[in-house]
């Protein structure tokens, strides 16, 4: 596991004051594998959820199915420790680089890009590692 990447308060404000966020007041956010570059995840973060994150050292967005906070990890025990964070060009998107410990997808695969079209189906290409039903999702 990598160290905890945590942000000083300036830091935080510097990042929320160049975020652009949507009518929502949403920004989607990317999880990748800090050290391999696979794609975890996209979620959503409000300006608390980035503020935390940046703070605490562990990914947390908002929910928007529940129109909630949602630290990763908190049901499940698969969280995300911040390595880096960073905004895109235009300041409307994050890349969350984490060290995923467990799964990232709340169906129990390591990531949530498990679907592709093969021969005219759509076809599950990656396993189930994780029974999430046993555990706890989120």
């Amino acid at each position: 596991m990598s160290p905890i990447t945590t942000y000083q308060p300036s830091e935080i404000k510097l990042a929320l004051a160049v975020l652009r966020f949507d009518a929502q007041g949403l920004v989607p956010a990317i999880a990748q594998q800090h050290d391999t570059g696979e794609v975890l995840m996209l979620a959503w973060m409000d300006r608390n959820a980035v503020a935390e994150t940046m703070r605490s050292g562990r990914a947390c967005y908002w929910s928007r199915s529940r129109q909630a906070p949602w630290r990763k990890g908190d049901t499940s025990g698969h969280i995300q420790i911040l390595h880096d964070l960073r905004i895109d060009c235009d300041g409307d998107t994050l890349l969350v680089l984490v060290d995923q410990i467990g799964v990232a997808c709340h169906t129990g695969r390591h990531n949530c890009f498990f679907r592709a079209v093969r021969e005219g189906a759509l076809e599950a290409i990656a396993p189930i590692v994780v029974d999430m039903n046993k555990i706890g999702k989120d």
